[in-house]
């Protein structure tokens, strides 16, 4: 079928049919997602909590030499270190707690170089930034410097945006996160529950828009879709939706 010859909207309906949903262990075990971001308010740890837990995730599936003695490189701006604090190395999981590398940046500017160059060292795992708000510097070239960084080099990007709109990016996942009720615990009710997030992934390269509830249950990152939207039949990212009454061209 010549795709070209269909109107907009049926282009991009074929589309979300026939991208796989997303879900843990998906991407390509050699490469996996290399740039992904994360969006969150500053004031929820869950959006920190949730990418960590989305970079061991695409970690575990990577074929890489020496993966699990490499260390892991956190990058934040000065907002984000005041408003939601340093990365508290005894509350990681175990196996990278000897392997964390901090970075306090004073500008956004800073932070984005910061991640460039630890995505050029392949002796990374992968590297994690948080950013505040839309700072002028992160732009779409910007963002494009960090995809082909990540690409060229081999290690992941998961950057953390703190409050910001989504704006242009080339960022090739890109994340709605929010912290959810973690399930009660069997043993003991009076008991921490399981890190648990809602997540929807609104924009993706290989993979069909969609939200999931997220666990980390301490061995895998555990995905299951939310409660309302198991009991509706699937749709293709609400583009009937946003479209509305008017044509699509006008949007």
């Amino acid at each position: 079928m010549d795709m070209s010859r269909l109107p907009k909207a049926a282009q991009l309906a074929s589309l979300g049919e026939r991208a796989p949903r997303w879900r843990p262990g998906l991407a390509r075990a050699k490469q996996g997602v290399r740039h992904s971001e994360i969006f969150a308010s500053i004031d929820d740890a869950g959006g920190a909590a949730c990418a960590l837990a989305l970079a061991l995730d695409n970690l575990r599936h990577m074929v890489t030499d020496r993966l699990e003695e490499k260390p892991l490189l956190w990058v934040q701006d000065e907002l984000s270190c005041k408003r939601s604090g340093r990365p508290y190395r005894p509350g990681l999981p175990q196996e990278l707690r000897h392997r964390l590398i901090h970075v306090a940046a004073r500008k956004p500017e800073d932070a984005l170089f910061a991640l460039e160059e630890g995505m050029r060292c392949r002796d990374l795992a992968c590297v994690i930034g948080e950013i505040a708000g839309n700072p002028r510097a992160l732009d779409l070239t910007a963002t494009r410097r960090l995809s082909l960084a990540a690409e060229k080099h081999g290690v992941p990007l998961f950057l953390i945006r703190h409050d910001a709109r989504a704006d242009v990016s080339s960022a090739r996942m890109r994340w709605n996160v929010r912290s959810a009720p973690s399930p009660q615990p069997r043993w003991n009710p009076a008991a921490p529950g399981q890190p648990t997030w809602h997540a929807e992934l609104f924009r993706a390269r290989t993979h069909a828009p969609g939200e999931w509830i997220l666990r980390d249950d301490g061995q895998a990152l555990v995905a299951e879709r939310p409660a309302a939207e198991r009991a509706t039949t699937p749709d293709h990212g609400d583009l009937a939706g946003a479209a509305g009454a008017g044509s699509l061209a006008a949007l």
